[in-house]
């Protein structure tokens, strides 16, 4: 029962917090936008049978949940949006960090996931640089981190592939969809024109992969 509470907890303060985040009521966003990722990082460690494994991925949630308020906080410091902008990519790079370190070692085929993962990034790179403009640190960075994204999910559908267990499954069904969220933040912020309905997405598949990556917890043997 607390595990259902904590997902629509989850997916009601997200509701809430993207409407106030519309409305530019950036500091009440904010918070709320904390406290929605605060509920993924709990059910994770309500999932999690303590595990180094587990351990890991719960450090990765709760990383993420910092770089939510990093991303969310841009908007309150305009002044000096960008940096808290980059910071907050950082972090996340290091909750992505976390979760490579929970699943790559038991991956069967690593040299062929490096390649896999180091083509998708480029073409993937190619064409959302065809799409954006951006600075030159901030393209940087984009390479950076959505190549770590893709790595993870090129990691977890290899380990899936080795092993149909419900825990990969579950897992690679979240980096994906976390895939698939960055991808769409990076054309919103970065293209002519930024959309309510983008955002929306974003953040609607942002959070249903961190649940799901949280909730994989459960089924971790």
């Amino acid at each position: 029962m607390s595990d259902i509470i904590l997902i629509v907890a989850c997916m009601t303060l997200t509701s809430i917090f993207i409407l106030q985040e519309r409305d530019q009521h950036y500091t009440s966003a904010m918070v709320l936008k904390g406290l929605a990722s605060l509920c993924f990082v709990l059910l994770g460690f309500n999932s999690s049978n303590g595990s180094q494994q587990a351990r890991l991925i719960c450090a990765g949630l709760l990383i993420g949940m910092i770089a939510d308020v990093l991303l969310a906080l841009r908007y309150v410091v305009k002044k000096n949006g960008q940096k808290v902008f980059l910071v907050g990519i950082l972090v996340f790079l290091t909750g992505h960090i976390m979760y490579l370190a929970a699943v790559f070692p038991e991956c069967p085929s690593k040299l062929i996931v490096i390649i896999a993962a180091v083509i998708l990034t480029f073409l993937l790179m190619k064409w959302i640089f065809s799409r954006i403009t951006a600075e030159k640190a901030f393209k940087i960075f984009g390479v950076v981190y959505i190549g770590a994204i893709v790595f993870l999910t090129c990691t977890a559908f290899a380990n899936l592939f080795a092993d149909s267990s419900l825990f990969h499954t579950v897992f690679a069904a979240g980096c994906l969809l976390f895939l698939v969220s960055d991808i769409v933040m990076v054309l919103n912020t970065f293209g002519s024109e930024q959309k309510f309905s983008l955002r929306v997405t974003n953040l609607s598949l942002y959070y249903a992969g961190q649940l799901l990556i949280a909730i994989s917890l459960k089924t971790l043997l």
